[in-house]
């Protein structure tokens, strides 16, 4: 049993990954005592509000457009209540359970800073529903990424109530029988709850978590399929040479070609330094350019949802002063826009990446472009065979697909609630986007590692006593454990899927670099 504590400030993006991938029973949350204390002071102060008559937007006032309806305190409980149940609009497939699971533990770490005024009954019921397994639907469409992820977070958070839908030993069931079953009560919701339950970023921050640390494999991923690509093309290795990339010290830039000058290390199938060929097309040449670019990118990302998962994200905060007077205070944290700029800059470089990884796939194919160096469409008996035409044809299917998706949605604001919420983010939008180029992505660089095997193998015909470098003998003999080279054609998508399902599990990623030390 692992064991995490939450204190609101220190949550890390590996552990929101791995809690989010673990199975129920196996993992144990606590609220540290120090924020147990924080979250008591919050709550008591939103109590102390309520018996002074203050009033206090979503304490004693409507939500939205409502901000200047006074709520009587006889009816604060069925405020918190009637917000769940009215802003639950989601609509499409639900999020996976690993996104769920993420966002559960993301939204118990915001409230746990104690600026939310909620009880820590109602915070633990909501660790106690991750621990055990009882995961809401939470449709994936309708949240704006304006004043957080209201429809969203309304969905998962009905669970507490006994209200929505929730999967829970693989079955989906009414909320409140999903509590029964993992024996747990569902709660009473008081003052300023049901607010703090739906008012801020989780959806967002946890599928960019989910996101990034998909993304950062997928550029390991990139740069090994790129040196593999080198290989089988016989290019030259002059352009990962150090000193290049010295004098353009872009920082990633350099860390790409520092890896791929040790995947190549003691390769011979790459042209001597003294050939009389000096340089190679911008897809093989300009590796690490692009590839270090888009390595921005994603570590920009991390960056924003690294400060992003220990926030205070809802509104109004409850700040408690060292007498012990208090104030509630109307701001914008729950304005997605860090988040959606970071993921629509990820995703557009992300599509560019697969731009140049379908294009060292063409060369591979083309018997033209890559000189004779490799037979037409990688294939003996070209015509009776038709090889892997139709492979590059995929990937070229998927990379459109990605550039159509690269339009920014952080671009586009549509006005809600009356005009009161007159700006967006489209925070939501932008993430599940990137996360849709990342699963093409993943299948791009399967079919560039599968075509780049089959590249190699012919280059062995005519160098026999050729050597791999360190790293891509490694990838190489993974995939011809799952692949065998196609001396006639075959049915293909179970080759692909074989060697995709390397990429995404990280296998691939993690020998290579096992073996680089």
């Amino acid at each position: 049993m692992k064991k995490l504590y939450l204190d609101g400030n220190n949550l890390t993006m590996e552990e929101v990954w791995d809690v989010a991938h673990a199975a129920p029973d196996t993992v144990e949350i606590e609220i540290t005592p120090d924020a147990q204390q924080r979250v008591l002071r919050s709550q008591a102060a939103v109590r102390r509000f309520i018996e002074r008559g203050e009033i206090v937007y979503g304490i004693t006032t409507g939500f939205g457009a409502f901000k200047d309806c006074v709520i009587s305190p006889d009816e604060v409980r069925q405020l918190q209540r009637n917000i769940l149940m009215s802003h639950a609009t989601g609509v499409g497939e639900p999020l996976p359970t690993e996104a769920v699971r993420a966002m559960m533990l993301i939204r118990a770490n915001t409230l746990a800073k104690g600026f939310s005024g909620i009880r820590l009954e109602t915070l633990n019921l909501l660790l106690r529903m991750l621990e055990r397994g009882v995961h809401p639907v939470v449709p994936s469409q309708g949240s704006l990424g304006a004043s957080g992820d209201l429809a969203p977070l309304a969905h998962l958070s009905l669970v507490l109530i006994g209200e929505g839908e929730a999967e829970y030993g693989g079955e989906r069931l009414p909320g409140g029988e999903a509590l029964r079953r993992a024996g747990l009560e569902p709660v009473d919701l008081e003052a300023k709850e049901g607010l703090a339950l739906v008012n801020g970023t989780t959806m967002m921050a946890a599928l960019g978590i989910l996101a990034v640390i998909e993304a950062e494999n997928v550029m390991s991923v990139a740069d090994i399929a790129g040196a593999l690509s080198m290989e089988a093309l016989y290019a030259t290795p002059k352009a990962l040479d150090s000193r290049i990339h010295a004098v353009r010290p872009h920082p990633r830039q350099i860390e790409s070609a520092a890896y791929m000058r040790k995947l190549l290390d003691g390769s011979t199938f790459l042209r001597p330094w003294n050939h009389p060929d000096p340089q190679d097309a911008y897809t093989l040449r300009c590796i690490p350019q692009v590839h270090g670019a888009v390595r921005d990118a994603v570590a920009y990302a991390r960056w924003v949802l690294e400060i992003e998962l220990n926030s205070a994200t809802d509104n109004p905060l409850i700040f408690v002063n060292d007498d012990g007077s208090a104030e509630a205070v109307s701001g914008g944290n729950f304005h997605g826009e860090p988040l959606a700029i970071a993921m629509d800059y990820m995703a557009l470089a992300l599509t560019d990446l697969g731009n140049i990884a379908e294009r060292r796939l063409t060369r591979l194919t083309d018997e033209a472009s890559n000189r004779s160096t490799l037979p037409a469409f990688l294939i003996k008996h070209g015509g009776l065979n038709s090889g892997f035409m139709l492979v590059q044809y995929t990937a070229a299917a998927l990379t459109s697909e990605d550039k159509i998706m690269s339009f920014p949605a952080s671009a586009d604001t549509i006005p809600t609630s009356a005009n009161t919420e007159d700006h967006i983010s489209n925070g939501p939008i932008a993430v599940r986007k990137a996360r849709s180029i990342l699963r093409n992505l993943e299948y791009i660089f399967a079919i560039e590692l599968f075509a780049a095997a089959q590249g190699i193998d012919f280059r062995r015909e005519v160098m026999p006593d050729a050597r791999m470098g360190r790293g891509t003998s490694v990838a190489y003999r993974l995939i011809r454990e799952r692949v065998p080279f196609l001396e006639h054609d075959s049915i293909m998508y179970p080759y692909i899927e074989a060697v995709h399902d390397l990429v995404v599990s990280g296998k691939l990623v993690s020998s290579v670099e096992e073996a680089l030390g």
